[in-house]
């Protein structure tokens, strides 16, 4: 699940590429969605960025088990503080625990050392 973005979707800079580390910790911004002003974050995984609701696919809850981390030990899963629910951080996919489905992805894009999202209404336009 995606959160829909229009063709004319905005960028909107969110942090500079060296302020997400593989496995390390998220940067969280405010995102709309549903209508609703919600909390998500941004990650890098092998590389790469990606960014999701900060909201369990079981049960409408922030993940983080302490402030901005959302990583296992290893770097390598997702986890749902409150469930234990386990996520890909690269797609958002449920590996194990009680889920419905997955997270909702927010499209990035990385460019020039900038990580950008895309939405047509900022909320909380980040400084850097």
């Amino acid at each position: 699940m995606s959160v829909p973005a229009a063709g004319d979707a905005a960028l909107h800079a969110l942090c500079n590429s060296r302020d997400l580390t593989d496995g390390g910790m998220a940067v969280p911004f405010d995102v709309s969605y549903a209508g609703q002003t919600c909390r998500a974050f941004a990650i890098r995984y092998r590389g790469h960025p990606h960014a999701y609701l900060n909201r369990c696919a079981h049960v409408a809850m922030e993940m983080d088990w302490q402030p901005d981390r959302f990583f296992d030990d290893s770097g390598r899963w997702l986890l749902c503080a409150t469930h234990g629910a386990v996520y890909e951080p690269d797609t958002g996919a449920c590996k194990g625990g009680p889920c419905r489905g997955g997270l909702v992805k927010i499209d990035l894009k990385e460019s020039d050392g900038v990580v950008h999202w895309r939405s047509q209404y900022p909320l909380c336009p980040v400084e850097f």
